[in-house]
Formats: structure tokens, C-alpha cells, sequence
């Protein structure tokens, strides 16, 4: 199929408070808020992308935005953004979910529902205990002690009974305001049953998190950048905060919750809720940071992926990126608002940049999977990462050859893994902390080799 992808006419008025540039990596993929339309791109109005913008101030906390549609996008047939199932074979060891640690590693969901990582292990992001050390490891382990999770992102879990688990650096956020140096091996959060917990570090010892619960969102941790609570609540409105729930201002409820820079809250009826970080959060907004959630300009969102300032949603099967100001010579520049991204086909799964805390050297790069299992990246290949089989810098998304189809994919500023059809796991990109995990520490590919899960 050939994806029709449009650029949004931006409102005159998204120039107060927002300053709107193309990085050298956007200016190849990512629409501009300029006068000739990259390739791939078909002038339209907003309502013909179907995306809309805000018409009310950020700041209040008693209104929300739901994007608007026209009668030919209603009409329209609505994508099918569900990822490719994935079924193990019988004895096989496979993995049904992956994540990137909060570090230069991954994490997956084996088949009978126990958690295995490998990579770098500084703050004990392996989970395998004090008497493991802090090693990194090209091998593939178990996390000391978890058992039927059912949800994983970076170094949280949450089991089938609700019961929220952190190891590393990740247990100091937790309900307290009590600091903790890291965990070697899974700590269980005194917070009521979840369905996901995400955490993001801004430092190490600084970062925050949100709880999903049938009751709505609650978040708790550093409010440096207003993820917990409003400054002028707040005593010292910069200090960690206990749990706190966060008045979404919308009455769908929230299916799915990321954390970065900034906060996005991922609801039934496809709108998406962000508060944080500005330019982070996708949205205009006079106040920076912006602790009232609001919705941001898309429609139809099936998933967000958020590892700190650079951001990625799907919006209909359509990706859509934006990101802060920080990055390698002027690489990420201020792109606020979310832009399309020329893809050949519908998009079902798609990673950001995951980059460590404070390491801003790694130029943005992102991979995707369309519908049929095609697995794309584009952006910095310094170390490989993209998969192509050289170190050239990817202005165009290239396939990368798989023995199976992709059905999940995660990134870290340095490696890639993806999670194929058959539940085998594949990684490429940089070794030096065992990210491959195929039992080489430190020795690199350019092309993906197979993951020896436990």
C-alpha cells in the first residue's frame, strides 16, 4: 500500500511561545513549517491530516482539546495499528516485550512471564543482585526474582496482581520522599495495584515517575520539570514529591502512560494527555514547564514512544516526531509541534532515541515496523545501530534484513533489538556494554545477530 502522508498549514498563531526548526535529520523526513514540502509530502489543511490545534490557553486545568475531524477523515478506514502477534514455539525460549533499560541495555518479557536483561549494569539495571557486582553483561539473565509480569517498561514491572517492581536506579522514586542510591535486585513500590509503571532519569540522582491505576495517573519524584504537581502547590516546588494524582482533564480513560521529559497519557479514544517538559510535550503552551495536562494536536494515537526529549507518537498508522533543543552541533533543534514523517507504508510499532541520562552526544535516530513486518530505521548509524551494514548517517528509513518478520522494536542511543514473529530476539549497533547480548562483550555489528535468551 502507498501510505498518503500530508503536512499541517501551521496557525500563524503557534509562533507565540514556540520557536519551530528542522534539524538536519528533519529536513530529509520530517515535515517543516516552511514553504516547500520535502519529498513525500502533500500540501493539506489540518483537518485533511487530521490532526487540529489547541484553541485554548495551556495554563488552565478545566478545558481539554479533542483533535477535530472533517467528513472525508471520519469516512476514512481506520488503520489497523495492532502489532504482529508473536508465537513461540513449543521448548523455544522467546520473548513477547522489550524495553531499553534506563541505561545502555535491554530487558524482555520471556514466555513464561519472568523478565531477562543484559548490557551495562553501573546502577545494577540488570536486577541480578549485590552478589553479581555491577559488571555489565553480554549475556542475557533473569531479574532476581520477579515472577508473572504482565507489564515492563526500563527498570519497572508490574506483575499480574498489580504489584509494581524497581531495580536500579528506578526504586528511589518511590511513594517517599526517602532517597536511594540504586537497588541490585527488584524493590516493590508501596503504591496502590497498577497496570504500568514508567520512569525517567535526569540524573542519577534526580528523575521522576507515573503509575497507571484503574482510578487514573498518579505520579511522584523530582518535579523539576512539573511531571508531579504544579510549582505553586508546591512548598519547594523543585524538591521529590510523594505520589500525587494528576487531574488529566479528560473523561476517557487512560489505556497507556510513557514518561520522559515529559508525561503522555494515552487514552481510549486515541488522544494523547502530555505535561512536562516545553518544547517536549508537542503542544503550544505559554508556560515552561507546562504542568497542566492538555491534549496534544493528533488523533488516532496507538502508541507514544517518549526517552526524554526526543518523541515519536503514531497517529492512524501515520508516525509523527518532535524534541528539545539539546543535541550534538545543533542536531536537534526546536521542533515543538509533532510532524509527519515520510514512511513508504502504515507504521504499527515505532522507538525514539532512548539516550542515557545527561548524554546528549548521540544525534536523533528511529526505527519503525509497517504493517507487514518491515523493519526501518533512519538517523545517526555512527556505531552501526541502524543496521545496514555500514556507519553511514541514515537520511532515509532503511530496511534492515531480518530472518522474520519485526514485531517489537526498542532503541538506546548506541544499539537496536527487535523482537521477531517467532518471539527470538535480534540486536545490531555497539557492544561495549554487552548491548547485543549474544555472549561478545565489546565486540560490535553492523548487521543484527540473534540474542541468547536464557
Amino acid at each position: 500500500m502507498r501510505l498518503r502522508i500530508t503536512r499541517r498549514r501551521l496557525d500563524p498563531r503557534l509562533v507565540l511561545g514556540v520557536v519551530v526548526g528542522c534539524a538536519s535529520l528533519a529536513a530529509a523526513t520530517v515535515a517543516c513549517s516552511s514553504d516547500d514540502s520535502p519529498r513525500g509530502f502533500e500540501e493539506a489543511s489540518a483537518s485533511d491530516s487530521g490532526a487540529s490545534l489547541p484553541s485554548t490557553d495551556a495554563g488552565t486545568t478545566d478545558a481539554t482539546t479533542t483533535p477535530a475531524t472533517d467528513a472525508s477523515t471520519a469516512d476514512a478506514a481506520k488503520f489497523d495499528a495492532s502489532a504482529l502477534p508473536i508465537s513461540c514455539e513449543n521448548g523455544a525460549s522467546c520473548a513477547t516485550a522489550i524495553t531499553t533499560t534506563l541505561a545502555e541495555g535491554f530487558c524482555v518479557i520471556l514466555q513464561d512471564a519472568t523478565v531477562a536483561c543484559w548490557g551495562e549494569n553501573m546502577h545494577y539495571e540488570l536486577g541480578r543482585g549485590a552478589d553479581a557486582g555491577i559488571s555489565d553483561s553480554a549475556n542475557p539473565a533473569r531479574v532476581e526474582g520477579l515472577a508473572n509480569i504482565v507489564t515492563l517498561e526500563h527498570s519497572c514491572a508490574v506483575d499480574k496482581d498489580g504489584g509494581a517492581w524497581c531495580w536500579g536506579l528506578g526504586p528511589w522514586l518511590r511513594s517517599t520522599t526517602a532517597f536511594v542510591t540504586a537497588e541490585s535486585a527488584p524493590v516493590k513500590l508501596d503504591i496502590p495495584p497498577a497496570k504500568k509503571v514508567s520512569a525517567a532519569l535526569f540524573s542519577e540522582t534526580k528523575g521522576a515517575a507515573c503509575a497507571l491505576f484503574d482510578t487514573g495517573v498518579s505520579c511522584w519524584g523530582s518535579n523539576d520539570n512539573a511531571q508531579v504537581a504544579p510549582s505553586d502547590t508546591l512548598t519547594t516546588p523543585n524538591a521529590t514529591q510523594a505520589v500525587t494524582p494528576v487531574a488529566l482533564g479528560s473523561s476517557s480513560p487512560v489505556r497507556d502512560l510513557t514518561v520522559g521529559y515529559a508525561s503522555f497519557a494515552i487514552h481510549e479514544d486515541g488522544t494523547v494527555s502530555s505535561w512536562g517538559n516545553n518544547p517536549t510535550i508537542g503542544r503550544v503552551s505559554s508556560l515552561f514547564p507546562d504542568a497542566y495536562p492538555r491534549t496534544i494536536p493528533l488523533s488516532d494515537v496507538t502508541m507514544v514512544s517518549a526517552p526524554y526529549g526526543d518523541i515519536c507518537a503514531l497517529s492512524n498508522g501515520v508516525p509523527y516526531c518532535w524534541g528539545d533543543p539539546r543535541g550534538s552541533l545543533g542536531d536537534i533543534l526546536e521542533r515543538a509541534l509533532p510532524s509527519p514523517v515520510v514512511f513508504p507504508s502504515g507504521v504499527t510499532q515505532i522507538a525514539s532515541t532512548s539516550r542515557s541520562a545527561g548524554n546528549f552526544s548521540y544525534p536523533v535516530r528511529v526505527c519503525a515496523i509497517d504493517e507487514k513486518g518491515d523493519l526501518l530505521c533512519w538517523g545517526n548509524n555512527s556505531k552501526g545501530q541502524v543496521g545496514d551494514g555500514t556507519t553511514t548517517y541514515a537520511l532515509e528509513p532503511v530496511k534492515v534484513s531480518l530472518p522474520a518478520p519485526a514485531a517489537r522494536v526498542s532503541t538506546t542511543s548506541t544499539a537496536t533489538c527487535a523482537i521477531l514473529t517467532n518471539g527470538k530476539v535480534y540486536c545490531w549497533g555497539d557492544n561495549a556494554q554487552g548491548q547485543l547480548g549474544n555472549g561478545q562483550l565489546r565486540v560490535p555489528s553492523r548487521v543484527p545477530q540473534e540474542v541468547v535468551l536464557p
